[in-house]
């Protein structure tokens, strides 16, 4: 019987997703109602999976689902959000989640996936799965097109690529750089007729796969 750390600060839906898992047959050894409280029982009963709402007081749930993973490393975490947002999957993975799944996903499907989550699987439903793919086979496109141009980047390119990445705006980086908005943008402007690419977004993909930029 696996055993499951329920983690929500809504009390009604804690409670009720409680009774339903142990209905199938799982074993709730704890629930918590905020992110210090399920960091902590965490790393006392050591969970097979842990079921996080990525809306936590104290701290984000990507953040939680990091300390999780350093406190109990056999513990799957299960995501469980309102947002069906792509890159709000994808920031799920990359913080070491096993599972995301939307709150409106019904009863059966959700014991289903913890079912293979507790044989060592992971997974989404397929609506998100769907995006995921969309975002991978976007970063193969990308991919090729900078393999067949095999573009030559400046060293003040690469930089402002570097600050692009961090999320600062053309005017931001020219303040921060002491060069006008004009000519971040013809910067920006060169990177994308170069890589071939359409946005600053899969710029910024393109320098880090290629070890320009750190991730």
């Amino acid at each position: 019987m696996s055993t499951v750390l329920i983690v929500d600060d809504a009390e009604l839906f804690r409670a009720a997703l409680a009774a339903a898992v142990k209905e199938e047959g799982f074993e709730v050894i704890a629930t918590a109602a905020d992110a210090m409280s399920a960091i902590s029982l965490a790393k006392e009963h050591q969970p097979d999976i842990v079921l996080l709402d990525v809306l936590m007081p104290g701290m984000s749930g990507l953040e939680v689902v990091a300390a999780i993973n350093q406190e109990s490393p056999k513990s799957a975490v299960v995501l469980l959000t309102s947002s069906e947002s792509s890159e709000d999957l994808l920031a799920a993975i990359k913080a070491g989640a096993r599972g995301y799944y939307t709150k409106d996903t019904p009863l059966e499907r959700l014991v289903s996936a913890l079912r293979d989550i507790e044989a060592g699987g992971a997974g989404t439903s397929p609506e998100m799965a769907a995006k995921l793919f969309e975002i991978v086979a976007r970063m193969l496109r990308t991919r090729d097109v900078a393999v067949t141009r095999q573009p030559t980047l400046t060293g003040r390119e690469i930089e402002i690529l570097k600050e692009v990445a961090e999320g600062l705006t053309s005017k931001e980086i020219s303040e921060k750089l002491f060069i006008s908005e004009n000519t971040v943008k013809n910067h920006i402007r060169n990177i994308l007729d170069k890589t071939g690419l359409g946005s600053r977004h899969d710029a910024v993909l393109f320098a880090i796969r290629e070890g320009l930029i750190d991730a």
